[in-house]
């Protein structure tokens, strides 16, 4: 028997099946997705491999044999294999690499060889008689002065089964006493698996919650093309307190009735304590959470639990829709346009095409959520390629929040040359009266993103990084938000000593203001620097609402997904930040994430009021953003896509090089330049531009530079591109030139 191996050290030009032989021993236990130790190479190091396949002949002489099996079973499906093999043609990485994004951190092995995550488990002790013998034993024992063993035995005679360790605590007894009665065969002791879960708090479980009549309707389209059970994309518009979260839930109540699973992804790790107070509660157990925020053995469990079958629901961000669910029912993507769904690193996929793939494989239902939806979904919808359903009233039937445009400029000629402008301050003075709560963004964190000398011009730059440092007050640092480089801050001006110049405020600078402002007030800052990796947002959103704090100021954390009824004020504080980036989707982004904070308001009994600081108040994007008024934004941006043949018209990637030598790269790119136009025809229509640097050319010291590709991609333009990316990772002379193709989507 020959099994044929992806082998995890190959990089992407030596990515290919492996032939093995397979020991007679293994040749039983041995299945595709199976993890092996196999000799690699010359030198005949051990390394981790996956079965792709098994086959009974082989065109190689000498194969050599594998080592051992990793695992008891297989970890990953066959399925899931397919998806590996797609990931490898569609994102130019290796199949190992596509297999490591599928699986939790958990299951790889460290330096010894074993998991990263074992499996927990725990001692319990239970009764081996029933529960009148065990009385009788227990005065038997007393008559015997054993009164500890006694108590165990009424003790467990009260529970049936406890964990060892709490027998040993409330008897107050020692393992010996217990060791006695095992010997006796009066109890046993046993081990069992246990999972560790995260912390959700105490859920009280729930009804469904009612649809109104608009909601149904909507509900009723989706559930049909549910029951079909066949392959099909929808895409749900509504707009912000619209109550997709509850068509949601009766959709995956229905799927669940039919035996089927459900995968509900959201962008944003913040967005997911709501979200799963709201499932457990109706679904209770169900609901599994998967997330990079969950420690290594609580992701390794609900993986586990997933896998088993004893979770239907998964929730979560990017990862989780890799999440190994039996008979895949729909996947549910909320808040669909955002860019965190996609991968910044190897394999670079996006999560709507992955699970736009699964759903074709498991014949399941695929719908895309958003109030703003990505373009092409829009487009699409419009081709009739995907259903349409929208939702355009709130659930509570009150109007969306008014807005008012305030223009920065007019501010600063009245004098006033803080963050806050003097309406926005009279509004948010108004809510603390009242005993309403508001919402302030801005998405920059730290007190000043920019350090500079009026004298001179001198700026602090990152030495590893093209870009300015940004002032932290708190740990009075200068900091790079790409490398992590720090600095402490100079008195005055390292070049001329003039007094140095603090711009551009962030939202540290902005707290500060604010309680220069409002001195006995409660705030709450919510960005990068105050929340931990482990899901401190929980604890920050629940003090926000629990303990009605007056004003929470964060960066886009608090831009979306969440619900807050005691919420009447937004305040948007740099509206023109995110408009002139160097990217065709700039306006896309300015006008989604614009809608999605104005609707944080408003969405309880409650009248809700937007302010938007910007000093573009005429801007076109602004306008119809503060309107809500997603279809004309639309139908302006599309054509203007059309015109520049940008996505969905054409498709558009990159061919990308980085490198500590930045002549090296260059040079690189020129030479992929020239060989790619060798390799294309007219008939490819291939538009080439570049090379071209990359809007932050340096980070961490190494050069980025892209050729950007304008064209149709078919599997002749993806077999070139990985030709390509093959020759010049092999190359002598590009050593120490990493290489990679992204797609933007």
């Amino acid at each position: 028997m020959i099994a044929r191996v992806a082998v995890s050290v190959a990089n992407y030009s030596l990515d290919k099946p492996y032939d093995y032989l397979v020991p007679e021993e293994l040749q039983n236990r041995l299945h595709p997705g199976s993890r092996v130790f196999i000799p690699f190479s010359n030198g005949n190091q051990v390394k981790e491999g996956i079965v792709l396949s098994l086959a009974d002949h082989t065109e190689r002489v000498n194969c050599k044999a594998i080592l051992s099996l990793v695992d008891s079973e297989p970890i990953l499906s066959a399925q899931q294999l397919q998806l590996a093999l797609f990931m490898r043609e569609h994102y130019y990485c290796t199949v190992y690499e596509a297999a490591r994004a599928m699986l939790p951190a958990g299951l790889w092995l460290n330096k010894a060889g074993s998991r990263r995550a074992k499996d927990k488990t725990v001692e319990m002790l239970r009764l081996k008689t029933d529960f009148e013998t065990a009385l009788t034993l227990a005065e038997e024992k007393r008559r015997r002065r054993a009164f500890t063993q006694a108590e165990v035995i009424e003790l467990l005679s009260s529970f049936e089964v406890l964990p060892l360790k709490d027998v040993l605590h409330f008897v107050g007894t020692s393992r010996a006493v217990v060791q006695k009665l095992i010997a006796s065969e009066v109890i046993e002791l046993y081990e069992t698996e246990i999972y560790r879960r995260p912390d959700f708090g105490e859920i009280v479980p729930q009804e469904l919650p009612v649809l109104n009549e608009e909601q149904q309707l909507v509900f009723r389209g989706i559930n049909t093309e549910l029951h079909l059970s066949e392959y099909r994309t929808g895409l749900l518009s509504g707009v912000t307190g619209s109550g997709k979260t509850r068509v949601y839930a009766h959709l995956i109540s229905e799927c669940l009735q039919m035996g089927r699973s459900v995968i509900l992804l959201v962008p944003e790790i913040a967005l997911t304590p709501q979200m799963m107070s709201l499932f457990k509660a109706w679904f209770g157990d169900e609901v599994a959470l998967l997330h990079s925020g969950l420690s290594v053995g609580e992701r390794y469990d609900e993986w586990k639990r997933i896998r088993r079958g004893e979770a239907r629901i998964v929730l979560g961000t990017r990862s989780a829709v890799f999440a190994p669910v039996s008979s895949l029912g729909m996947i549910i993507m909320d808040e669909e346009q955002e860019e965190s769904y996609r991968s910044d690193s190897n394999p670079r996929y996006h999560a709507k095409e992955i699970a736009d793939c699964r759903c074709r494989q498991e014949r399941a239902l695929f719908l895309l959520g958003s109030a703003t939806p990505d373009l092409k979904s829009r487009y699409y919808a419009e081709q009739n390629i995907y259903s349409f359903y929208r939702l355009q009233s709130r659930y509570n039937l009150k109007p969306l929040p008014a807005v008012q445009i305030i223009d920065m400029k007019e501010e600063l000629r009245d004098g006033n040359s803080g963050t806050i402008s003097m309406p926005l301050r009279d509004a948010i003075f108004s809510r603390i009266e009242r005993g309403e709560q508001s919402i302030l963004f801005l998405n920059k964190r730290g007190t000043n993103k920019l350090v500079s000398c009026p004298s001179c011009g001198f700026v602090y730059k990152c030495p590893h990084c093209s870009v300015a440092m940004t002032w932290h007050a708190r740990p009075s640092r200068l900091i790079c938000h790409y490398c992590g480089y720090t600095k402490a801050l100079d008195r005055a001006c390292p070049q001329c000593e003039a007094e140095l110049q603090f711009s551009n405020p962030g939202t540290q600078k902005v707290s500060e203001e604010l309680n220069d402002l409002f001195p006995e007030t409660g705030i709450l800052r919510v960005d990068a620097d105050s929340v931990s990796p482990l899901g401190s947002h929980r604890l920050l959103f629940e003090r926000f609402q629990n303990e009605r704090i007056p004003i929470m100021v964060g960066t886009q954390m608090v831009a979306k997904g969440l619900s807050f009824d005691n919420v009447t004020l937004v305040g948007v504080l740099s509206a023109d930040q995110s408009l002139y980036g160097n990217d065709f989707r700039a306006g896309e982004r300015t006008f989604a994430l614009l809608t999605q904070v104005i609707g944080r308001c408003g969405r309880g009994d409650k009248m809700g009021e937007a302010y938007i600081q910007t000093f573009s108040p005429d801007n076109e994007i602004i306008h119809l953003a503060a309107k809500q008024d997603y279809e004309s934004f639309y139908h302006k941006e599309i054509e203007m896509r059309r015109i520049q043949k940008a996505p969905p018209f054409y498709d558009w990637l990159s061919f990308s090089a980085s490198g500590r030598d930045e002549s090296l790269v260059i040079r690189a790119l020129h030479e992929s330049r020239d060989a790619l136009l060798q390799m294309v025809t007219p008939e490819d229509a291939v538009s080439l531009i570049g090379p071209l640097p990359f809007p932050v050319a340096k980070i961490s010291d190494h050069y980025r530079y892209r050729l950007q590709l304008c064209c149709r991609v078919d599997k002749r333009i993806r077999r070139i591109l990985s030709s390509l990316l093959s020759h010049f990772i092999q190359s002598y002379g590009n050593k120490g030139i990493y290489f990679y193709i992204e797609n933007d989507f």
